[in-house]
């Protein structure tokens, strides 16, 4: 009786045993055919690629990856983006992906980073204007308009453009090889048509300051221009007096006609003539 209660547990315990074996097995099973997932194809930068180049052949690499982390639109041949201009700065290791490249056949450099319906145009600065050359491609922008509208005497300055981006400074599209914000004497700004007209008009028409902005900050807002005598506080202007009324012209006073000589009358007899005057009775009353 003892031996058949001993063998009866034994058995129970081989099952039991193999049970949690067969679970053990399945839950390690199901996570090592998890770590192997297929792996898909794509491109990636194989260096820091900055805005205007033109892909080539060594500025990419093809890596395998899990399917599930292939961002939509990712690039899967060489032959789709080499000799596309760049857009949008690429760093190392990052997909290659079709919002940071050119379309296809516009070519690299400025006229690549325009897109359609908008303008490139440049600006004159100098280290002041251009914010002491930490306006650089990619940052935005206020342009300032400081001058004399319409003839005026006292010089007025008005937010002319808002939020503008900037494309390009002087002939370079990157940072120097410090890595440090570069001052050069001309600034490229993308703007519309009708913005490419105030921008133009307004540096013909004074001095023109660009005001560096957080790109975060796209906010416009409806300033007034500023004229000097709002710099300071407490100063009224100053009236101009008026202008004095200019008498009015009297009729000069005529003098009075001499009153008229006495009346003469002369009798003549023979040769001997007799004069004989009469007093004036006209104003007599």
């Amino acid at each position: 009786m003892n031996r058949s209660r001993l063998l009866f547990i034994g058995f129970v315990a081989l099952a039991l045993g193999a049970f949690v074996s067969f679970v053990v097995y399945k839950n390690v099973l199901s996570r090592s055919s998890a770590g192997n997932e297929p792996g898909a194809d794509v491109i990636v930068a194989a260096n820091d690629i900055q805005v205007g180049a033109k892909l080539q052949d060594g500025d990419i690499r093809m890596v395998k990856v899990p399917a599930s982390v292939v961002p939509p639109n990712s690039f899967r041949s060489r032959s789709q983006i080499i000799g596309r201009g760049v857009i949008l700065p690429i760093q190392k290791g990052e997909f290659i992906l079709p919002s940071k490249l050119a379309a296809e056949n516009a070519g690299s450099g400025l006229p690549a980073l325009i897109p359609p319906g908008m303008r490139a145009v440049s600006v004159r600065v100098n280290e002041v204007v251009a914010v002491a050359g930490f306006v650089i491609p990619g940052t935005r922008v206020d342009v300032l308009l400081t001058g004399n509208p319409m003839g005026a005497n006292e010089p007025q300055t008005t937010t002319v453009l808002e939020n503008v981006a900037v494309i390009a400074a002087g002939q370079r599209l990157e940072r120097n090889a410090a890595g440090e914000p570069q001052s050069t004497p001309v600034i490229t700004l993308l703007v519309s048509p009708d913005d490419a007209q105030k921008l133009t008009l307004a540096s013909s028409q004074g001095h023109i300051q660009l005001s560096l902005r957080n790109p975060v900050d796209t906010k416009k807002v409806d300033i007034a221009s500023m004229k000097a005598t709002g710099l300071y506080k407490n100063v009224t202007p100053v009236a101009l007096p008026a202008p004095h009324p200019k008498p009015a012209k009297t009729a000069k006073a005529q003098p009075a006609p001499a009153p008229p000589d006495a009346y003469k009358v002369e009798v003549i007899r023979g040769n001997k003539v007799d004069e004989t005057k009469f007093p004036d009775q006209t104003g007599a009353h």
